[in-house]
């Protein structure tokens, strides 16, 4: 009976993904963000993948990596070919209907904008299941299997996106401490509030408005942003506030704006659907 040669194997699908992410981002950190990795592994997927070649994909120097001109020729046919991929994974998802609506979002968009809206898609999709992610960068709905993302984030000229919100910000307090605060030179006497997201959201405010700040000993910095809403909310500092995240406070009274001096970002709060979630798009849309 013959016996059939081993056939020859091709490099792991996960070293081909690492390389596509890295170069595509610029960096094995990104990448490894990304891939939700760590920078180590990257790097091990990458050489794993330069053996198997015969020859180096990235240049390493003490700054950062750069791709070698193999590298740089073979990326567009990879990203081609992980995006061509992530559609069928999708197209093969949609043969059935999806037990569970997938989305992905902004953490601070999250809990502030998108809880309270929850109830709009449960009504467009009442047999499914709802199962959100807290992202800091939003996903590439190419190849992640999210059917939502909501993020603030410059709007983009090429992807199909919903503009929900234009984004722009200025300082909030609770009512008691606003009596205090008659002229932005007043904050130098406060605590300021800031977003760790956002470390540049008062230097930006602070430029448009003339004021000079006070400097990192008289803030108090918060990884949550809904955090920093309680906190400013019970009266222990200034948020600089993202108006579609604080609205509803505003609206109830536990906030108040001391001066009108709002100042636009350039970006937006930013709705992105996959194919086949336009149905939960549209209830997004009209629940405002």
């Amino acid at each position: 009976m013959p016996v059939s040669p081993a056939r020859p194997k091709g490099p792991p699908l996960n070293a081909l993904r690492a390389f596509e992410a890295a170069a595509r981002l610029g960096g094995f950190a990104l990448a490894a963000e990304e891939l939700c990795v760590t920078p180590g592994a990257v790097s091990q997927h990458i050489k794993t993948l330069e053996d198997w070649a015969g020859t180096p994909l990235f240049e390493r120097r003490s700054h950062g990596v750069r791709l070698t001109k193999a590298g740089a020729s073979l990326l567009p046919e990879f990203t081609a070919a992980f995006d061509q991929l992530g559609r069928a994974t999708r197209a093969l998802r949609g043969v059935a209907p999806a037990k569970t609506v997938q989305i992905a979002a902004l953490p601070s968009v999250a809990q502030l904008w998108l809880a309270p809206r929850l109830p709009a898609l449960r009504a467009v999709r009442p047999k499914a299941r709802m199962s959100v992610t807290a992202l800091e960068t939003p996903p590439n709905l190419s190849r992640d299997m999210f059917d939502l993302s909501l993020f603030i984030a410059v709007p983009s000229k090429t992807e199909a996106q919903h503009v929900l919100a234009r984004d722009e910000i200025f300082p909030v307090c609770a009512p008691e401490l606003a009596r205090s605060i008659l002229t932005p030179g007043d904050l130098a006497a406060q605590t300021l509030l800031v977003d760790a997201a956002w470390p540049d959201d008062w230097s930006l405010w602070a430029a448009q408005a003339g004021v000079t700040l006070p400097g990192h000993s008289g803030s108090a910095s918060f990884s949550l942003y809904a955090m920093a809403l309680e906190e400013a909310r019970a009266g222990a500092g200034i948020l600089m506030a993202h108006r579609v995240l604080v609205k509803t406070a505003l609206d109830a009274g536990q906030l108040v704006c001391p001066f009108d001096i709002a100042v636009p970002t350039g970006k937006a709060l930013i709705l992105t659907a996959a194919p086949g979630a336009e149905d939960l798009a549209t209830a997004l849309l009209k629940a405002g």
